[in-house]
């Protein structure tokens, strides 16, 4: 008996997800990336609206001495600080994400002052935690490959 080959159709065959980059990695770094950029910024821009929350609550009455009682002024000082953070990761995600980081941690530093808000400190320390990710990411997948 004659064996007849016919074409195999790959048509049905499941084929592997492709992923930008190649890898999971990526993903994370790009979420990370978007987050880290996006975030600073509008809370940074919400010190001078207070629409979110007042800021000026959090500042530990040891720092609001330190600036002189001007607790205001100071927080609007931080929003500037906080927007450019998030524009040096926009441009710069490695140095830009070690900067969040320091400065989440700073702002730890600066809550648990205050003995009513060590829930947020912990929460930061998430946030400080991803930061630290981002910077470590960025390494791999950096500036030649922003999300």
């Amino acid at each position: 008996m004659k064996t007849i080959e016919r074409p195999v159709s790959t048509a049905h065959r499941p084929r592997a997800i492709e992923i930008r980059g190649g890898e999971l990695g990526h993903q994370a770094y790009s979420s990370l990336y978007l987050g880290y950029t996006i975030l600073p910024i509008v809370a940074g821009a919400d010190k001078f609206s207070h629409w979110l929350v007042d800021w000026n609550q959090y500042l530990s009455p040891l720092a609001a001495r330190l600036v002189g009682g001007n607790v205001d002024a100071f927080m609007k000082a931080v929003g500037v600080v906080e927007i450019a953070a998030g524009l040096l990761v926009a441009v710069k995600p490695r140095w830009g994400a070690l900067v969040v980081c320091l400065w989440l941690l700073g702002i730890i530093g600066n809550l648990l002052l205050i003995p009513a808000y060590f829930d947020i400190a912990l929460r930061d320390f998430g946030l400080a935690v991803g930061a630290f990710a981002l910077w470590r990411l960025s390494g791999q997948y950096g500036e030649s490959t922003k999300a």
